[in-house]
């Protein structure tokens, strides 16, 4: 294996707090009652469902950005909250401003010494700029949906990774706290690695508490990977 390329949202990063800050801190300045856990939850249970409709070409290629804002307009509306095009425009940053778990950075920087370590996400090349600068993630490369105009689990995405690293699909791994993911890229023949991220989606979380597959590893988090990976351990 040469390259590890993992999942952004909810794998290296806290979306779900990181979003529930940033509205509590919009409620403050504003003086608005913002309902900032309702929003990001329903906000990111728009996510699958606005990248499937270009999936299945029911709209056209639309990156990450602009879903999220489609979404973030409907969101607002639906609450009756009034914010002006300048306050939407933040709020749809607030994607580009997201903390990583704490064992991200420390983890990719370990794995980082001996691999090539990338992204492999749904987000857009000028979003997953943002979060990484913001985060602090030392990534080799960044593999973004806009650079194969495919939303995962669709096999260009996989495939166009290792197409670019020059690799073949063995010799990428893929890791993420999503079992599906990790599903759609073994069937491509990438090795896979499941990471729990239990509050992801927050206290009463029901999904991907645990790998669900055959994976070629299973990891607490980043850093019990790199340490996995040097001995060998698949356990």
């Amino acid at each position: 294996m040469k390259a590890i390329v993992f999942d952004v949202f909810g794998t290296v990063v806290d979306w779900r707090s990181s979003l529930i800050a940033q509205f509590a801190e919009l409620a403050r300045e504003t003086g608005q009652a913002i309902p900032g856990e309702t929003l990001a939850d329903e906000w990111r249970g728009h996510y699958a469902p606005s990248m499937d409709r270009v999936r299945r070409g029911e709209q056209p290629w639309t990156v990450l950005d602009d879903l999220h804002r489609q979404s973030l307009d409907r969101l607002l509306e639906e609450h009756g909250l009034d914010f002006d095009e300048a306050q939407r425009q933040r709020i749809n940053r607030f994607w580009h401003r997201l903390e990583p778990w704490p064992d991200s950075v420390a983890g990719l920087t370990a794995l980082r010494r001996h691999y090539t370590v990338g992204s492999l996400t749904n987000g857009n090349l000028s979003l997953m700029l943002d979060v990484a600068r913001h985060a602090g993630l030392p990534w080799n490369v960044l593999f973004c949906a806009d650079l194969f105009r495919h939303y995962k689990p669709d096999r260009e995405v996989y495939l166009g990774a290792c197409d670019l690293l020059g690799l073949p699909p063995e010799d990428v791994m893929l890791c993420a706290a999503h079992n599906s993911d990790l599903s759609a890229a073994q069937a491509l023949g990438l090795k896979t690695v499941f990471i729990p991220r239990p509050h992801e989606y927050g206290p009463r979380q029901t999904r991907d508490l645990q790998a669900e597959g055959d994976w070629d590893y299973v990891a607490k988090d980043i850093l019990d990977l790199a340490i996995r990976l040097r001995s060998g351990d698949s356990a």
